[in-house]
């Protein structure tokens, strides 16, 4: 029967089956296949690149899992590292729902740990749980207030997000630095300026049966939230829309700048909480090992999880792997600590590039022709 005859007859045309699959989850899986697919090519050319400094591929991969995945221990230090990675990439993938690039929560994070160290010794002989509370709020308050600088620049100076987060980093770090050899440094810190070590009771344990502090449980707690807020509620649907179209949200009368500044603060936030968790869980002082690169990761995790909040855990838990292994590579495979960072920046380059290939694919694109 023609399409005339079903208009003649009164029936509508029926889609076929495929174009329906399609339209429910080719999205769905082009946002998967193109991450998963870039991390595959991403890979692919760093076992190039062993190849040529005449180390094994094979080698080198088996030691990544051995040391990050293959034992309990593996896994506990894996764990470990994964609360600031999930609570970096938050920090991007957040802001990113707006359509902003905020690629600097390496200094909310160095600043947050600051804060948090500073509360601590300035302020000692509180009751545990208030210590740890108050830590908690300054280094959140603290990378709010970082990021969200931001988003106002962003919104109200035209500021380029993705160029100020970055510069700001770098004065983050120098910030840090500054007070942390100044003003707050222990005297008996020699060898390594750091503030005065935490009191016991403003130390943050583990989690029950494993050897993996609480930051772990804050950080997919916080993944779970997000994605909550941006899927299921008003704001969220607000900032989406701002992010498809500044445009059409102003002229829909949304708070574009509210929006914008809030969501940075937020994200901040998060960042800010991840220093607070270095020091209160790991480090037990603010020193310059906040610098360890976690801001920089969380880029990766974020763009490799499309900035969707619950994917990021997943992703994050993997790069934790990597990044545990790689003193275990340099001992068995006369590499340097940097070759994480190496195949990170492979990842990194092959996921930008397949955010060129979005739509592009007419196997995730129903075409007219299959809704007849």
């Amino acid at each position: 029967m023609t399409d005339a005859a079903k208009t003649m007859t009164g029936h509508a045309p029926m889609k076929g089956s495929n174009s329906l699959i399609l339209e429910v989850l080719g999205p769905k899986a082009e946002a998967f296949l193109l991450p998963f697919g870039a991390l595959l090519a991403g890979l692919a050319a760093f076992s190039i690149f062993l190849l040529f400094v005449g180390k094994s591929p094979v080698e080198f991969y088996s030691l990544v899992y051995k040391a990050g995945f293959g034992t309990a221990f593996s896994w506990n230090n894996t764990l470990s590292r994964t609360a600031p990675l999930l609570l970096a990439a938050l920090c991007v993938a957040i802001p990113a729902r707006l359509g902003l690039v905020v690629i600097g929560g390496e200094g909310a994070i160095v600043l947050g740990g600051v804060a948090a160290g500073a509360f601590g010794m300035f302020l000692p002989g509180l009751p545990g749980i208030i210590g740890i509370v108050g830590m908690f709020l300054c280094g959140a308050l603290t990378g709010a207030l970082w990021i969200g600088a931001i988003g106002a620049m962003r919104f109200k100076r035209g500021v380029n997000e993705t160029i100020s987060s970055l510069l700001m980093a770098y004065i983050a770090i120098a910030l840090m630095n500054h007070l942390v050899e100044g003003p707050f440094r222990d005297p008996a810190s020699l060898n390594k300026p750091s503030t005065a070590p935490l009191e016991e009771a403003y130390r943050i344990g583990d989690i029950p049966g494993l050897d993996v502090h609480w930051g772990l449980v804050i950080g997919i707690i916080a993944c779970i939230a997000m994605w909550v807020l941006i899927e299921r509620t008003t704001w969220g649907f607000a900032a989406r829309i701002v992010g498809g179209n500044i445009r059409a949200a102003q002229v829909q009368g949304l708070p574009v700048g509210l929006l914008m500044i809030g969501f940075c603060a937020l994200a901040g936030a998060f960042a800010g909480i991840a220093g607070m968790m270095e020091v209160a869980a790991i480090h037990g002082t603010a020193n310059g090992s906040l610098a360890s690169g976690y801001g920089y990761a969380g880029i990766l995790i974020a763009f490799l999880a499309r900035h969707n909040m619950i994917a990021i855990i997943p992703v994050g838990i993997l790069l934790a792997g990597f990044e545990a292994s790689s003193g275990l590579i340099q001992r068995r495979m006369d590499l340097p600590d940097a070759t994480i960072l190496v195949l990170q920046g492979f990842v990194f380059v092959a996921i930008l590039l397949s955010e060129t290939l979005t739509g592009r694919f007419k196997l995730f694109q129903p075409s007219a022709g299959h809704s007849q």
